[in-house]
């Protein structure tokens, strides 16, 4: 038993220092561009203003969805989740104009575009449930756009193995199913998790605190 409990808070401890991580370096990016691809470079000098914003608001976003599932229950869980919806509502907006620029391929483009209003479609969907009182609906939602938004370190993790096991001949094939499956595999993930019942109005026993 006590092996298992030191398993199990060695494997949070590595998690939560790799999402610390991928939220810096992404922040970090936004100004220290420098060793970007080709393609990311040329985002940055044409979206000068929108491309920083976005990584600003993409690292962030990682660190404040998993601080606003922490507190629920708490009074911090109010004003940090009304924190976070403004950074992915932000992330979201300015995501679409960073895919659609200069993009790797069309569907590269589709897959980030689409995660940006699948993000947006979440997060409205879990601020009307909650004006509503619909706690278990809000929860569903915003448990669905934390899958979302965990799209992001899928995406370095796969880049990181294609690094390593990869090809540069396939590189553009396999981008854009990165930018398909890195979020699209833990929403579905997500839902399966919370089923049977991930889109529904129901069970609002818990109380809003």
């Amino acid at each position: 038993m006590a092996i298992w409990r030191l398993v199990k808070w060695v494997g949070l401890a590595v998690l939560i220092l790799f999402i610390l991580s991928t939220a810096v370096r992404a922040m970090w990016e936004a100004y220290d561009n420098e060793r970007f691809p080709e393609a990311l470079l040329v985002k940055v000098e044409l979206l000068p203003v929108i491309f920083p914003v976005h990584m600003l608001a993409g690292g962030l976003a990682l660190l404040l969805v998993p601080c606003a599932y922490f507190f629920r229950g708490t009074r911090y869980h109010k004003w940090l989740g009304r924190l976070a919806a403004t950074d992915v509502i932000v992330a979201g907006i300015t995501a679409i104009p960073v895919a659609l620029t200069a993009p790797v391929t069309p569907m590269t483009a589709a897959g980030f575009s689409t995660q940006g209003l699948v993000w947006l479609a979440l997060i409205a969907k879990g601020i009307w449930h909650i004006k509503r009182r619909e706690i278990a609906a809000h929860r569903n939602a915003m448990l669905m756009m934390a899958a979302v938004t965990s799209g992001a370190m899928f995406f370095r993790i796969y880049l990181a193995l294609w690094a390593i096991f990869g090809t540069a001949s396939g590189f553009k094939i396999f981008y854009a199913s990165d930018s398909w499956i890195a979020w699209v595999l833990p929403l579905g993930v997500m839902i399966f998790i919370i089923r049977p019942y991930p889109f529904a109005k129901r069970g609002y026993a818990e109380p809003v605190r």
